[in-house]
């Protein structure tokens, strides 16, 4: 049974950091990656990453902020996220497919999601 487990959400003060983790099991995945969800808002894509590190994505307004990266021994994915900001706010959704996961259709697997809250 393929399952993604997501960790390290929380409420933290505006310009702090927070580290999310995402371990996945019954499987490994080429291409691992980060979607956020605000209340009243679409679900949209944060960051990816393809299996050997090298291909990295983020959504401009989180560049320079947020690195995220994976270890494949722990087929564990993390998204480091610094100065972050009331508008970080959101639930956080790992995701993972056998193809670049910026392209939903390529999205096979999903988390049951962490809650990031900033207060300002």
């Amino acid at each position: 049974q393929v399952q993604l487990v997501e960790s390290g959400g929380g409420l933290v003060q505006a310009g702090g950091s927070l580290r999310l983790s995402c371990a996945a099991s019954g499987r490994t995945f080429r291409y691992l990656g980060w979607f956020r969800q605000a209340p009243g808002k679409e679900r949209e894509f944060v960051a990816a990453i393809s299996w050997n590190t090298r291909s990295t994505s983020y959504v401009d307004s989180v560049k320079g902020r947020f690195t995220i990266s994976r270890d494949n021994a722990k087929n564990t994915v993390y998204l480091q996220m610094n100065s972050l900001k009331p508008d970080d706010t959101a639930v956080y959704y790992c995701a993972a497919g056998a193809g670049w996961i910026g392209n939903r259709d390529f999205i096979s697997s999903w988390g049951q999601g962490t809650q990031v809250t900033v207060s300002s």
